[in-house]
């Protein structure tokens, strides 16, 4: 069983990554309107659920996240406390000092830079002594989905190579990804 990790809160000023509540299940269902998070991130569960309790089935295993060893972010308006978005570092340690990135931006926070910056976050966090102590972090995506692309780049994830076929869509299409990674060793500027 993988460890429970202690839940942690890193402000970025305008924005803060806090653990996800209970509470945050109207700011998940708006942004899973969103065809392309629907697409990319929400996962074939989430997508099968009928549309009025999708909120309810992606917040469910967030929420308590941290107790199963995953450092599950919310990125939340640092004003309102309201969900614009998600960064996970998951799958931490499961391979030693390694983890796995994902991350989604509300329509409505797009275009602030926020994803690159809370991922720049979370890795830093994910790669300090008082944080999780990893040395490496990979992150996946479709090579069409361009923006995942742009946001990894920013945030100082170098490209590695494509994995063919890797993702497949819940109609069963299939779409080389990209492989990204980031090394504690790695010389990234702040965003």
């Amino acid at each position: 069983m993988t460890p429970a990790l202690q839940p942690h809160r890193i402000d970025l000023g305008d924005v803060v990554l806090r653990p996800f509540e209970q509470s945050d299940e109207a700011a998940v269902a708006e942004a899973l309107r969103d065809p392309d998070i629907l697409r990319w991130t929400a996962g074939t569960a989430v997508i099968r659920t009928p549309a009025a309790k999708r909120a309810a089935r992606w917040l469910s295993p967030r929420v308590d996240a941290w107790a199963r060893g995953n450092a599950i972010f919310a990125i939340a308006d640092a004003g309102t406390d309201e969900v614009v978005g998600n960064v996970a570092l998951r799958d931490v340690h499961r391979v030693p000092d390694q983890a796995v990135a994902a991350y989604w931006v509300s329509p409505v926070a797009r275009g602030r830079g926020l994803g690159a910056r809370a991922l720049d976050a979370a890795a830093r966090w994910g790669f300090a002594a008082d944080g999780l102590g990893l040395h490496r972090i990979s992150l996946d995506h479709s090579l069409i989905n361009e923006g995942s692309c742009r946001v990894a780049g920013r945030a100082g994830f170098q490209l590695e190579g494509v994995m063919r076929d890797y993702y497949v869509e819940p109609s069963g299409e299939r779409h080389d990804s990209h492989l990204h990674a980031r090394l504690a060793t790695d010389a990234v500027s702040a965003l």
